[in-house]
């Protein structure tokens, strides 16, 4: 029943309904509409009954690599084929993987509707804290799929680094010069690797 008619079974208000919905006094689940729906005394609240939706979340770092957005996008569209996931949305995001604050993959986490999130790898969705996301969703009856469990490429790794390296540099020597202080610290870094590992003749 809808949790409207539920508070007024109990002559309690909806408000106080909804505080005892939302803190977990009552079991249901919210549907795509909006609508609250209070299950009967008895009935399970599964996470496959409260949450049905599979989304697919792909991420690369800079826009010249958004070729291999669409390969990211047709392998997991094929994955979840396979294993006969409906799909209910899939989010293409350019993007550092050291940025907290991706707008699409916000919007993602954020909705309840969403029981399942798809990833080639752990990197696509996080460079940090994945455990934590992994652990948060788990308690609200959510899951992150992982297909490829190895090392992901360094494609973008250089990228993201970058964006740390630029971070703190903000933070030590202002705005204006953290790009052009970030850029040479990588300059080096690279230089560097190339000097521990000469090319064979």
């Amino acid at each position: 029943m809808k949790l409207s008619t539920y508070a007024r079974s109990l002559g309690i208000s909806y408000r106080t309904a909804l505080r005892w919905f939302k803190s977990g006094k009552i079991a249901g689940f919210q549907a795509d509409t909006g609508t609250i729906i209070v299950m009967e005394p008895g009935a399970a609240v599964t996470p496959t009954a409260v949450h049905h939706k599979t989304a697919i979340y792909t991420r690369v770092s800079a826009a010249e690599n958004k070729d291999k957005l669409e390969e990211q996008v047709k392998r997991l569209l094929d994955y979840c084929a396979a294993k006969g996931y409906p799909i209910a949305t899939v989010v293409k995001e350019i993007g550092s993987g050291v940025n907290d604050t991706r707008p699409k993959l916000m919007k993602l986490l954020s909705d309840p509707t969403i029981g399942l999130i798809v990833v080639e790898h752990k990197d696509r969705l996080t460079r940090f804290g994945y455990n934590y996301l992994e652990q948060l969703l788990a308690m609200q009856g959510r899951k992150i799929e992982v297909i490829n469990l190895a090392e992901d490429g360094k494609e973008d790794l250089v990228q993201d680094f970058t964006s740390v390296v630029a971070s703190f540099c903000a933070r030590l020597y202002g705005q204006r010069n953290a790009k052009r202080k970030a850029e040479r610290i990588i300059a080096e870094l690279q230089h560097g690797e190339e000097s521990h590992h000469p090319s064979q003749a």
